[in-house]
């Protein structure tokens, strides 16, 4: 069995089967789809038991079930080497565990996060494909903006409506992020699984990819209807998912070079829909960033959560310089480095991450030098060039996209250590474009 899912030629990308004919159906897909890219759990069920591991559980029957069908097990040959590197990743944090006789095994296990993450991926894809008859590129990403539209919409729900709050709180624990009491101390806004970093991450990722489809969309039949709904995705999850987290600012930020940097695509190729085009894309942020200017000077609570989310824009305006609290605040204490004499500690680490403040820093290059060392560092940074790598082959047509979501593993860990592999994941479970098995 191979590890990757049949896919068909390109066409309307919104087609759907007969298995699919209905908007419940995609609406259950929804639902799996983000309790895979946001993993919550939920207070009913054991603690730790989150949905990536119920999805990666699920995954694990398929795989079964596909192997004896099929009775063979065959690894695309890419995938191996992600395994390998994974391995190594978790070698080095073991030895840096037992040299420091640490019990911090926060990327000593990575093989276990790593196969995690590929086999929840394994059972979203899965879905994808039962429920379409096919997956590729274009489908899974008009899924993931859905996701992170609904999380941003959720998201105000909870802050504004107290019965939905209640809900959400009484039932769904956010502990796979941070304590929701933590969120209500600071005024955070939050969703369903997605908040402080982790959904800023989340969210930059997928505002990279609306830029990548955004372009590609005059392809599609009425093509300026498709550039139209995902431009205003972009600036709806732009604007609230930057309330949620600043983080989401570095995925807009590269978001907006991708569109500027290839828009004389749709200029050129689209000429007679050009005017229409380009008058319905300002209209639609005419449109979403009057309603926030609108809030902003009616509702002190969206003022403040509008001034939080674009600090750096506000006093870049009244300050004339661009700075925020996260940004003077990493500047100044959170560089923390080991002693330049301690060569055990920059080659191998300490073996300390799970609580930063073991170490001193939040900074994601700072906390894998004490993790495991310079060793583990470059390990795991190649593991993400080599995805990268990967998903240029599979999908040629979207190689900016990849070198991109390289790009932004290594700028974000310039803020906080994180983890893209989940998003790789879905790709490694996928064809080759433009291939049939």
């Amino acid at each position: 069995m191979e590890l990757y899912l049949d896919k068909v030629e390109s066409g309307d990308l919104f087609h759907t089967s007969k298995k699919s004919s209905s908007i419940l159906s995609s609406f259950l897909v929804g639902i799996i789809v983000s309790c895979y890219f946001f993993p919550f759990e939920l207070y009913a069920l054991p603690e730790g038991l989150n949905t990536k591991i119920m999805l990666a559980a699920v995954g694990i029957a398929l795989l079964g079930f596909d192997v004896i069908q099929r009775r063979s097990l065959v690894l695309k040959s890419t995938l191996l080497p992600l395994m390998l590197l994974a391995l190594l990743f978790s070698m080095w944090g073991y030895i840096a565990m037992d040299i420091n006789h640490s019990h911090d095994d926060a990327y000593a296990s990575y093989w276990i996060s790593f196969s995690t993450w590929l086999l929840g991926a394994y059972t979203v894809i899965s879905l994808i494909r039962y429920m379409h008859g096919y997956v590729h590129f274009n489908l899974l990403i008009d899924y993931l903006v859905a996701v992170c539209v609904a999380q941003c919409m959720i998201a105000l729900l909870i802050d504004y409506i107290p019965a939905v709050k209640n809900v959400v709180d009484t039932y769904i624990s956010q502990k796979t992020i941070i304590e929701v009491e933590f969120l209500e101390k600071v005024n955070r806004l939050y969703g369903i699984g997605a908040a402080v970093d982790v959904a800023g991450t989340r969210f930059s990722i997928v505002l990279i990819a609306l830029a990548a489809v955004l372009i590609k969309a005059k392809d599609r039949p009425n093509s300026a209807t498709y550039v139209m709904l995902y431009w205003a995705a972009f600036v709806f999850i732009a604007i609230v998912g930057n309330m949620i987290s600043r983080t989401t600012t570095i995925g807009m930020v590269m978001g907006l070079v991708y569109i500027l940097g290839n828009a004389h695509i749709l200029y050129n190729e689209m000429p007679i829909e050009n005017l229409r085009l380009w008058r319905t894309i300002i209209l639609v942020t005419g449109l979403l960033a009057g309603i926030a200017m609108y809030y902003y000077h009616t509702d002190a609570v969206i003022r403040e959560q509008l001034r939080f989310g674009f600090e750096g824009f506000f006093n870049w305006l009244e300050k004339g310089e661009w700075t925020t609290t996260s940004t003077e605040r990493l500047n100044e204490v959170m560089w923390i480095w080991p002693d330049a004499d301690d060569y055990k500690t920059w080659i191998i680490g300490k073996a300390l991450f799970s609580n930063w403040h073991d170490v001193g820093t939040d900074i994601g290059y700072c906390r894998f030098v004490f993790y495991s060392g310079l060793l583990g560092l470059f390990t795991f940074s190649f593991f993400f060039v080599y995805n990268a790598w990967v998903g240029i082959q599979q999908f040629p047509t979207y190689r900016m996209f990849f070198f991109m979501l390289l790009a932004l593993s290594f700028i974000i860990w310039f803020k906080v250590s994180t983890d893209l592999f989940l998003i790789y994941a879905l790709f490694l479970c996928m064809d080759k474009e433009g291939q049939r098995k």
